[in-house]
């Protein structure tokens, strides 16, 4: 993982070795907001969602790994309705 003073670096935090995170978010420092890993809405080491309020809006980013047998987006699949 890349560590710089202009960039924070968003990691899904896991202290289980076989399910390690495959994904990482880096967001730069001058944009000035604040930032929420939201794990209450996906709980999957190979996706990363983030959510910021900039002017009273929500945004979301989202970062996913995708294996050869496509295993994170038959995993949001399943699951699109509760999202």
């Amino acid at each position: 993982m890349v560590n710089h003073p202009n960039w924070l670096t968003f990691v899904r935090p896991n202290t289980i070795k076989s399910n390690y995170p495959r994904v990482v978010i880096y967001i730069n420092i001058r944009l000035f907001l604040s930032f929420s890993i939201r794990k209450d809405i996906i709980d999957h080491r190979d996706i990363l969602l983030v959510s910021f309020f900039n002017n009273r809006e929500l945004f979301w980013l989202m970062n996913i790994y995708s294996d050869t047998s496509h295993s994170t987006l038959k995993h949001l699949k399943d699951v699109e309705v509760n999202i």
